[in-house]
């Protein structure tokens, strides 16, 4: 009587056609990654933006949302701040008024739920994405930016 099995050469082929299908995966996903990155970084910045107005209309006071382009470094209320990884281009318009520096563009937010307004975009290559904030009543949008 003959025991069945696998060869050695069976079982070598079978791990190569897996060592292939994971790399091919690995790719694929890999590819994937600098969008997710530039969606969740502009997700993130729009969610602090929407973080500092609930804020100014929590506790009746204005507060300030502030963006230092070249650096990427952000700050908002409440000790909250953040960094926009070094391969995404911060592009911001804001009021002149809110320009403390020609590197640093800040929104300021009031407890009516107004604010000073403002673009932020964010750029990684051909994509991008936009931050609008509303003068008059503060609302925060996310979109995808028109390609440059």
């Amino acid at each position: 009587m003959r025991t069945r099995g696998f060869t050695l050469v069976e079982l070598v082929v079978v791990i190569m056609l897996i060592a292939i299908a994971m790399a091919m995966a690995a790719t694929v996903l890999s590819a994937g990654l600098p969008g997710q990155q530039l969606r969740g970084s502009a997700r993130e910045l729009a969610a602090q933006l929407r973080y500092a107005r609930a804020q100014a209309m929590v506790t009746g006071e204005p507060t300030v949302f502030q963006l230092d382009t070249r650096t990427r470094e952000w700050q908002g209320p409440n000790r909250h701040q953040g960094r926009v990884p070094e391969q995404i281009e911060v592009i911001a318009t804001v009021a002149s008024s809110e320009r403390p520096s020609p590197q640093v563009a800040a929104i300021r937010f009031f407890p009516e739920g107004a604010a000073t307004g403002g673009r932020l975009v964010l750029k990684r290559n051909t994509a991008a994405w936009q931050i609008d904030v509303d003068w008059l009543t503060g609302e925060v949008g996310l979109s995808r930016a028109e390609s440059p």
